[in-house]
């Protein structure tokens, strides 16, 4: 069953997105996460949770575990 009410993008700025996440807030830099730099607002806002620990943005196609949120560096960006 999907949860879309517990994440909410609450700010975006030149560097990068806060994200509302049961009552904890995140912050997804665009140096850690660069796939958001360049998509729309509206597909920033459009961001569900999956379940306690994934979140997904349908209009990127984009699906992060709560924990490379929470330490990205334990999830270094590998080029292929």
């Amino acid at each position: 069953m999907m949860i879309t009410s517990e994440v909410e993008v609450t700010q975006i700025s030149k560097h990068g997105i806060w994200l509302l996440l049961e009552d904890k807030e995140h912050f997804l830099s665009f140096d850690n996460f660069p796939w958001f730099k360049e998509a729309s607002v509206s597909a920033i806002h459009n961001v569900q949770l999956l379940n306690e620990h994934h979140l997904y943005w349908p209009d990127l196609d984009i699906d992060l575990d709560v924990e490379s949120i929470e330490h990205p560096e334990r999830f270094p960006l590998v080029a292929a």
